[in-house]
């Protein structure tokens, strides 16, 4: 299959795609600050440069596009038509890449949470979960939680 828009369109299209201070991190840093949470941006000593980083609970949050770093489960991790072959390489390694620093942060007595796009499209007014997952003591979580997909019925 054959790109629809030409290569300078679809240039203009993925330069504009922000890596960090995109709504969604901004919207979190707005909950997380009107809750009395004081936080760091973008880290770059730690593993993955986290979107942010709470100190006083050692904790490292990373706000993820879930067709950017392949949610599990989830309808916005979609796969493009075209070009097959290079975008599952790309993707796969994001979700690899992601893992890894996920790890190395975890070796380093860091907690992480991965904050997925999806929640905040659909759940933002349920935020106010992420104070629990804050004050837990686990090593690494996910907001939001997928539940698993209904069976189909057999009738």
């Amino acid at each position: 299959m054959v790109d629809i828009v030409n290569p300078s369109v679809r240039s203009r299209m993925m330069a504009g795609i922000k890596g960090k201070n995109n709504k969604t991190e901004i919207l979190v840093r707005h909950f997380l600050h009107s809750r009395g949470y004081r936080f760091r941006l973008h880290r770059k000593d730690l593993p993955g440069r986290p979107d942010l980083v709470l100190p006083k609970y050692r904790l490292a949050i990373f706000v993820n596009g879930c067709f950017w770093h392949r949610h599990a489960e989830c309808a916005y991790a979609t796969s493009p038509s075209t070009r097959t072959d290079f975008w599952a390489a790309k993707l796969d390694g994001n979700a690899e890449r992601d893992k890894q620093q996920r790890e190395q942060l975890v070796s380093s007595d860091w907690r992480v949470l991965t904050i997925w796009e999806c929640g905040l499209k659909h759940a933002a007014n349920q935020l106010i979960e992420l104070e629990a997952l804050i004050q837990s003591k686990e090593i690494e979580m996910e907001w939001p939680l997928l539940l698993p997909k209904p069976r189909p019925s057999r009738i």
